[in-house]
């Protein structure tokens, strides 16, 4: 009746490494009531995410849970309109403008950091999630959000994400069943669409014309036709909820990974002293931090924020050397792929200098795509490696963040990569 899916609950992380190793390129699998295929090769990754694209849509299961939370938004829309908005969008993720950015996520990394006291132990999972925010939702909508609203939006994501954790009564239990889970998810969405609502009545001024990706949709929107506040209501939440998850989640892994290599955090260290100089980051300092830059990469190996990705065959398709039929479900895991031996050198090492161009180049392309690839690719990657690096190079001048809590990690696969327990450091300022 649930075939693998008990096992995938269980613990996803280890289904997808026990699968790989033992079965290798491809594998075969249920889950809940579809048949689904694990791909581990980059040559198959490429085929699906790149060459042959179009073969390949976004699985129903998604769009039937994600639908009424994020609609017809950039990460679950389909051809025509999928292309359409990514083409709107576009421009708001354009060099020029993230460099536009580069003062408030300066300002806000800053603002954090003075809110610190040497010796205090902060919760760095839930801090980096609050300036992740506050920098998406400013540089993205325009609006700087006051703390309160900050909190309940951070308040109001945990049973969002609680609701796609894989489990068997997931897999089996209608939505419609009114499940406690069920209530305070709805709950949830409520307070996010409360947030978005007072945010487009207060963009839709005479003000509404600035840089951010709110004033592009509602440009754009307004040249060809009416606008379409649904459609747009869709692609707030679709960045309220994606758009600094990913990158809080980078930075926790980054923090707690520097502070259990000291060696790897006094080489980061001499970078932000040589290129900053005790000097706030800008645009064109921290594209020069290469060391730093390794460091997040080598981190998002390690623990990539999305751990694995679906697609659903349109056609039949040859993969792996099989001959999969139309409508075969797809899983592509970074989890697996990034840490498989075959293309990493003791994969469970935290090891920045295997992006070294030299090092970088044995291996294949899709062996790491911790955005995804090709042209469904997240729009906001550079976005958030910039913002990552300003926050990085904003703390580290100053401070240690060295580790309270375990130097191991249990996880809460969700939608995104979640550490279960809180990430305890504590503050300390650098001699």
């Amino acid at each position: 009746m649930v075939g693998n899916s008990y096992h995938y609950a269980q613990d996803p992380l280890r289904f997808m490494t026990a699968v790989r190793d033992a079965y290798g390129d491809i594998a075969q699998f249920t889950l809940g009531p579809e048949q689904a295929y694990m791909l581990t090769n980059p040559d198959d990754v490429e085929r699906v995410l790149v060459s042959d694209e179009g073969a390949y849509r976004k699985p129903q299961f998604q769009a039937d849970t994600l639908g009424n939370l994020l609609g017809d938004g950039l990460l679950l829309s389909e051809g025509g309109t999928w292309k359409r908005e990514r083409q709107r969008m576009q421009p708001a993720f354009l060099r020029n403008r993230l460099d536009d950015c580069a003062g408030l996520m300066a300002e806000y990394a800053a603002e954090m950091a003075a809110g610190w006291d040497t010796g205090e132990t902060i919760q760095v999972d839930i801090e980096m999630a609050k300036v992740t925010l506050q920098i998406i939702t400013s540089a993205m909508m325009g609006v700087d959000l006051d703390d309160a609203t900050i909190e309940r939006v951070q308040e109001s994501l945990q049973p969002v994400g609680d609701q796609f954790s894989p489990t068997i009564r997931g897999f089996l239990m209608p939505e419609w069943v009114p499940t406690r889970e069920q209530r305070e998810y709805r709950q949830s969405i409520d307070v996010l669409e409360d947030v978005l609502r007072d945010v487009l009545r207060d963009r839709q001024g005479p003000h509404a014309d600035g840089p951010d990706m709110l004033s592009l949709l509602f440009g754009a929107q307004s040249e060809s036709a009416e606008v379409d506040r649904e459609l747009i209501r869709d692609e707030m939440m679709t960045m309220l909820l994606a758009g600094h998850d990913t990158t809080a989640l980078t930075l926790t892994y980054t923090w707690h990974l520097l502070a259990r290599h000291p060696e790897i955090e006094a080489r980061l260290h001499d970078e932000l002293d040589t290129v900053l100089g005790g000097e706030p980051p800008t645009s064109e300092t921290v594209r020069r931090l290469d060391y730093t830059d390794r460091v997040l990469s080598e981190a998002m190996r390690l623990y990539p924020p999305v751990y694995t990705l679906f697609r659903t065959a349109k056609e039949p398709v040859d993969l792996g050397g099989y001959r999969l039929p139309q409508g075969s479900l797809l899983m592509l895991p970074q989890w697996a792929i990034h840490r498989d031996p075959r293309w990493y050198d003791d994969p469970d090492t935290f090891d920045p200098d295997r992006w070294k161009p030299a090092r970088r180049n044995e291996r294949p392309s899709y062996s790491y795509f911790p955005f995804g690839a090709g042209p469904r690719s997240c729009i906001g990657k550079q976005l958030s490696l910039l913002e990552a690096k300003f926050i990085i190079g904003t703390v580290a001048q100053d401070y240690h963040l060295d580790l309270e809590s375990s130097a191991s990690f249990d996880f809460q696969p969700t939608l995104t990569l979640h550490p279960a327990d809180p990430v305890e450091m504590s503050i300390r300022e650098r001699q």
